[in-house]
């Protein structure tokens, strides 16, 4: 009989609870890698309340720091016992998507007649990280390994939030000088805020409203943060701007309310870059979108993954240039993911991030 873990399942919308499953077994592509630090994100919570659709059974979480255990035949480069993380999105490196360049978009989901989330493998069509052990498929494509001198926590964003929130910066092309306005600083936002910073803006501008958020957009590179509840984020962004605008916004949310705005507040010829989840058809209003004569862009993006982009961004936690290990705001073993689910799922406690230990 195959050896157990400890893995979170999701049983059916509500509930995802703590339990055994067989140790996976490692293909010739493959490497086996004990859990060392993972997170939850708020793609699992939707998952948790059903709805974004999985399969009853399946292990969540697509955010995992580990050790190799074992690898696969087929796997060179990579000795066990190295310290590794792998992106939420895992790209195969071989199909049409990624030798077009779109690694976040590999499609083996649509190819095989699953939910067309790109590359997003993990905790979606296959086991994910929240358990003692992950199966990573085609290693060579998305195993980096961590570097000397950075701790788990350093970079337990980089596989899903940081390459998420830098990709609403880079995709939105952020020059030096450019205002921007990003609109929520939940962990993509906040990331977002990082990215808008180091890709050159000098005015960057949030809108939020929880005071722990408010403190940590400033901490990672927010100018000014308007609170949304207190004053109208429109208004405040046009004043700011001196009726110009903004030359990016980056909607990090993912309602209705707020694409509007970051529509509202762009410049004319301006980008927005769209980086929420969307549950209900989005509308664009006539005169935010001036009746399609604005020469405006919206782009979208989906998480970059591949060992190479997360290379880059521990390349960028090394370097000192942004720290968000203080996104971590609590931290749990994973026999208690339900409790740390409930606390994540409700917001409470000025949480951002959590820590899961196995």
């Amino acid at each position: 009989m195959a050896e157990m873990m400890k893995a979170a399942v999701f049983v059916e919308p509500g509930r995802i609870v703590l339990d055994d499953k067989p140790i996976p077994d490692v293909g010739s592509n493959d490497a086996l890698i004990r859990l060392t630090t993972t997170t939850i994100c708020g793609t699992d919570v939707h998952i948790l309340r059903g709805e974004y659709p999985v399969a009853k059974g399946l292990t969540v979480g697509h955010e995992p720091v580990g050790v190799v255990e074992k690898l696969g035949a087929n796997v060179q480069g990579y000795v066990e016992g190295q310290r590794v993380i792998a992106g939420a999105i895992c790209p195969s490196g071989y199909s049409n998507a990624c030798l077009d360049g779109l690694y976040a978009q590999d499609g083996q989901g649509a190819a095989h007649g699953l939910k067309p989330m790109g590359g997003w493998r993990f905790g979606n069509t296959i086991d994910g990280a929240q358990a003692e052990y992950l199966l990573v498929p085609d290693a060579m494509a998305n195993l980096a390994p961590v570097p000397d001198g950075l701790t788990d926590e350093q970079v337990l964003m980089c596989p899903d939030i940081m390459s998420t929130g830098f990709a609403g910066a880079e995709s939105g092309n952020i020059k030096i000088g450019d205002t921007v306005a990003v609109f929520a600083q939940g962990p993509i936002g906040l990331c977002a805020t990082a990215g808008a910073k180091l890709r050159g803006a000098t005015m960057i501008i949030a809108a939020e409203t929880v005071p722990e958020r408010i403190e940590m957009a400033k901490r990672v590179g927010a100018d000014m943060v308007i609170d949304f509840k207190k004053t109208d984020p429109v208004e405040e962004i046009m004043r700011a701007t001196n009726g110009r605008g903004v030359d990016v916004s980056i909607e990090a949310l993912g309602l209705q309310s707020t694409f509007e705005s970051c529509l509202k507040v762009l410049k004319p010829g301006g980008t927005l870059s769209s980086l929420g989840v969307y549950a209900d058809d989005l509308t664009i209003p006539l005169a935010a979108f001036h009746a399609g004569l604005g020469d405006h862009k919206i782009v979208s993006s989906l998480c970059p993954g591949g060992k190479e982009r997360m290379r880059r961004l521990m390349n960028v936690i090394a370097s000192g240039r942004v720290d968000l290990e203080p996104l971590i705001t609590h931290r749990f073993g994973l026999e208690q993911i339900e409790e740390a689910y409930e606390l994540f799922a409700n917001q409470r406690d000025g949480v951002l991030k959590v820590a899961i230990t196995p």
